[in-house]
């Protein structure tokens, strides 16, 4: 694992986790995570309205229209949004609060719904996001919207994101303040990525524009990293606090929690700008269209960090294909190139490496010394995973 996800010049420490029993470990949280997503989100339209419908609003047994609105409910709700949770995601966001949980002392199956729901958090942005951007392709399958037409897949996606409540319900029913901690978390990253989203809408492009111009990447780096942090590193950080809740950690332990998350959610996203220049595959198949920034206009980390690296002669001419989406074939392979051979790449590296470093410098002290370093081990994992695949 180390010479998979450590570039030279890194400074991360090493794992020390034996890399198969760090695996296998993840994926039995996964599998218990997918477990709890079915119930959640069930398949079946005779669990439907228990999922679907507030309390007052279930149906009587003996109502003849229960068993359409059960087959209506999952076609419009539960389908939509199980055609993307089935294609394989990776599940690290509820994996790395599930291990945290387990490592606060807390019990990580009791609070599975909700580890379940921070999934569905994800899964439902990533429905909208598509819908907005027009993709195509998504974990190696046609999008959400292409399958069930946009108008379901906006209100599915936006749906998946009240299955928080649901969770909420299930895990602490009589614990109206824990409970309200929690709503509270959903909140914040609700309003955070909706932020993060609209200024990813908007484009840097004006930014981008006058950095090439002046040579001066401040700006424009800015705003593409508080857009990350906005729309991944936000949920990351209502992830851990949300451990943190369950398990009644301090003050001090649950700000350091939150940043950490922070920075993990954060450095992946910008991971996953590394990732987008060569394209993300699982199993030798493609999961989205290889630079689908640069085909799309899209101000990436890359891009951002190629300003000052690469001479303005060739800045320049790159940046106006990008912006008017001209980009295609060799031309395309070509600009990621560019990226790569100038330094922007390393220094994106850089980058989330440094922000892994200082956040768990913070962190590590505050955490049981038994069983902290795989926390770590997993996050690297995610990260540098991410900029390996």
């Amino acid at each position: 694992m180390t010479g998979a996800l450590l570039h030279p010049g890194s400074t991360l420490p090493a794992p020390r986790t034996d890399p198969a029993a760090l695996r296998e470990r993840v994926d039995r949280i996964a599998a218990r995570v997918d477990h709890h997503l079915d119930l959640l989100c069930p398949g079946t339209a005779q669990a439907a309205c228990a999922a679907w419908l507030p309390a007052g609003e279930l149906p009587g047994a003996g109502r003849p229209s229960a068993p359409v609105l059960g087959r209506r409910l999952q076609r419009a709700l539960s389908a939509p949004i199980r055609h993307l949770v089935e294609a394989s995601g990776r599940r690290w966001r509820p994996v790395l609060s599930w291990e945290t949980v387990r490592l606060l002392g807390g019990d990580g199956e009791r609070c599975g719904p909700l580890m379940a729901a921070m999934e569905l958090l994800h899964t439902g942005s990533l429905i909208v996001d598509d819908v907005q951007d027009g993709s195509p392709l998504r974990r190696g399958r046609p999008t959400v919207h292409q399958v069930f037409g946009a108008p379901t897949a906006l209100n599915a996606g936006t749906a998946a994101y009240f299955l928080w409540e649901r969770a909420v319900q299930l895990t602490f029913p009589e614990d109206a303040a824990r409970a309200g901690e929690l709503r509270a978390l959903l909140l914040a990253a609700l309003r955070a990525g909706h932020a993060g989203q609209a200024l990813d809408l908007q484009g840097h492009r004006e930014e981008m524009d006058q950095a090439v111009a002046g040579g001066d990447p401040g700006v424009v780096l800015d705003l593409v990293r508080l857009t990350h942090r906005l729309k991944s590193g936000v949920p990351a950080a209502s992830g851990m606090e949300m451990a943190a809740v369950v398990t009644g950690a301090a003050p001090e332990l649950r700000t350091a929690l939150a940043a950490f998350g922070s920075a993990v959610g954060t450095a992946y996203q910008i991971a996953d700008d590394v990732a987008d220049l060569r394209g993300v595959t699982q199993a030798g198949a493609p999961t989205k269209l290889t630079a689908e920034d640069l085909r799309n206009g899209k101000v990436s980390m890359p891009l951002a960090h190629a300003v000052g690296r690469l001479p303005r002669p060739r800045l320049d001419p790159l940046w106006r294909r990008v912006r008017d989406g001209s980009l295609e074939g060799t031309a395309l392979v070509r600009a990621a190139g560019e990226l790569e051979d100038c330094g922007a790449v390393a220094a994106c590296r850089e980058e989330a490496d440094r922000l892994l470093h200082d956040a768990w410098l913070r962190l590590s002290p505050l955490l049981p010394e038994a069983g902290r370093r795989p926390l770590y081990d997993l996050a690297v994992l995610i990260v540098r995973g991410r900029q390996a695949t």
